[in-house]
């Protein structure tokens, strides 16, 4: 998606009804996705908020909330690109495949090489088939299976196509305990790829175990982290720290630019999409914004499909 515009040419940013947009929120340890919505609900006085991509209480980072309507992006945002830091500790495997789990098998891993850790890494780059960790939020026969584990019961996940576009160890490999080896990684990867499980999988193929020691997600396709706010501090919600979380949202027509780019409607076309009906394709692969003209806004998310631009969200309905 980078070579997607980000500015519509001769277009304003749109004017949307305030609240609108993605909120990103800098998750801190020790809470969980859940309690983030939770606490932005309270803080912005409104139920419609929602999140895309979950992550675990023990991680870190960036967390891309929906405000208001824009909950209805979330689905679409859903197949971004993700990036982590994080750190795995190679000699020890545990029930969760991060520190929260208990210990299960292991073999000394303070003898590794660097280079036999990165000969391990690279089948586990570009496109593969991971089995996710069987404490996750994946439902089996209508249940998540992080509650089947909990209940004692044995879960054996399905593998899925993930692809891993860059998992690399940065700096230099330590053993802070007898045993141990950890390393500290950067991963790129597609939705739905389980970092506990690459900690897992490189445990396993060479032989010693492994487990997710601390993660932080920097990226969520064009957002980062960086930009993102803590919504927990300060701890007592007033209205000059609601005030500043609601300055931070971002306007739903600049978020679809950012993420899929768009394209100016004609008069003609902002009639047919606000009744959800297609208009004329220009040969793009991929969903993308259509705005109305001088400023009007967000109008709809289209797609190419059969030879039109389809509507897949439409924004601004007739009526």
């Amino acid at each position: 998606m980078t070579d997607r515009p980000r500015r519509v040419p001769g277009h304003q940013p749109p004017s949307l009804a305030p609240g609108a947009g993605l909120l990103l929120v800098d998750k801190p340890s020790g809470v969980t996705s859940h309690d983030v919505v939770g606490r932005t609900r309270a803080v912005l006085r409104t139920r419609r908020v929602g999140h895309a991509g979950t992550l675990d209480p023990m991680a870190t980072g960036l967390l891309v909330l929906g405000i208001d309507r824009a909950t209805r992006l979330l689905g679409r945002l859903a197949l971004a690109t993700k990036s982590y830091t994080g750190t795995i500790r190679l000699g020890m495997s545990t029930t969760t495949d991060d520190a929260e789990g208990e210990p299960t098998v292991g073999a000394d891993a303070s003898v590794l090489s660097a280079e036999q850790v990165v000969a391990a890494i690279t089948p586990l780059t570009g496109e593969i088939m991971q089995v996710p960790s069987a404490v996750s939020a994946i439902k089996v026969d209508g249940r998540r299976a992080y509650q089947r584990v909990r209940d004692g019961e044995q879960v054996e996940l399905a593998p899925r196509p993930v692809v891993v576009s860059r998992f690399d160890v940065v700096g230099t490999p330590r053993s802070p305990e007898i045993g141990v080896l950890d390393i500290d990684v950067e991963v790129d990867c597609s939705t739905g790829t389980y970092i506990r499980a690459l900690a897992r999988d490189l445990g396993v193929a060479l032989g010693v175990g492994g487990h997710l020691t601390a993660l932080r997600r920097t990226a969520v396709g064009p957002f980062r982290v960086d930009r993102a706010i803590d919504v927990f501090e300060p701890q007592e919600i007033t209205q000059p720290s609601a005030d500043a979380v609601a300055a931070a949202i971002v306007p739903a027509g600049e978020a679809v630019l950012e993420v899929f780019g768009g394209r100016v409607a004609t008069p003609a076309e902002v009639v047919d999409l606000r009744f959800g009906r297609p208009v004329a394709p220009i040969g793009r692969t991929g969903a993308y914004g259509m705005f109305a003209p001088d400023g009007g806004g967000l109008l709809a998310l289209v797609e190419e499909i059969g030879g039109r631009a389809r509507p897949v969200l439409v924004w601004q309905a007739a009526g």
